[in-house]
């Protein structure tokens, strides 16, 4: 099959977002007089959103509608101040974009990431490439596992779901994937192990960036 377009996840697969993720949910835990986590514990406390992942970090007995409430807009205004302080696209990252470019492949992003932050992420981050759309959280669309996203990335750039790969580091991603009917493809330097991409229906794991070239030769 002729692939016509990569669609990519963007924390965990294009940027390394972890340090910054956590150091900002942990300020939110310590003004509140909650204990900390670990780097290693926000790896599976992030990829659903932000509301999932303020929720995963509070302790059990405080995730309450009030709490989960008044941590998610104080994490967000944390996260705002300092949310490229260590965040940068991964090795191998701007070598595979170039070479994908290259190639005249389409390339896009879907995160559940907050649209806004996605797109700035994006631009500030990634600013040498071209992106034909970004696409992030949005009021009235599912969150990734459902496929509306990538359907829609789909739609918007006029190419059929089975021409895509879809580069993520997780079981959402792949799920996503699998259900847009996409081609996914796990990707092992992200936030998130083997076994788990390959349950979640991973046609195949690469180890670095520029392994995604093997699947177009």
């Amino acid at each position: 099959m002729r692939y016509k377009a990569v669609l990519f996840d963007l924390d965990g697969t294009l940027l390394d977002t972890l340090e910054d993720l956590g150091d900002a949910m942990n300020q939110v835990l310590a003004k509140h007089g909650f204990p900390n986590h670990g780097l290693d514990t926000y790896r599976y406390f992030i990829g659903d959103g932000a509301a999932a992942l303020v929720t995963r970090a509070l302790p059990k007995e405080k995730r309450n509608d009030d709490c989960i409430r008044a941590c998610l807009e104080a994490f967000r205004e944390e996260y705002g101040r300092n949310w490229k302080v260590k965040t940068k696209a991964y090795e191998g990252v701007p070598e595979m974009l170039n070479e994908l470019a290259a190639r005249g492949l389409k390339m896009a992003v879907l995160s559940n990431k907050p649209d806004g932050f996605a797109k700035r992420s994006v631009s500030e981050l990634l600013p040498t490439w071209t992106f034909d759309i970004v696409l992030g959280e949005r009021k009235g669309v599912p969150l990734k596992p459902h496929s509306a996203g990538a359907l829609e990335v789909a739609e918007h750039l006029n190419i059929l779901p089975r021409h895509f790969l879809y580069l993520g580091d997780s079981a959402v991603d792949m799920k996503t994937a699998v259900a847009a009917g996409m081609v996914p493809v796990g990707v092992l330097w992200g936030f998130r192990p083997e076994q788990e991409l390959r349950e979640g229906g991973a046609y195949v794991c690469i180890k670095r960036p520029q392994e995604i070239l093997n699947l177009l030769d």
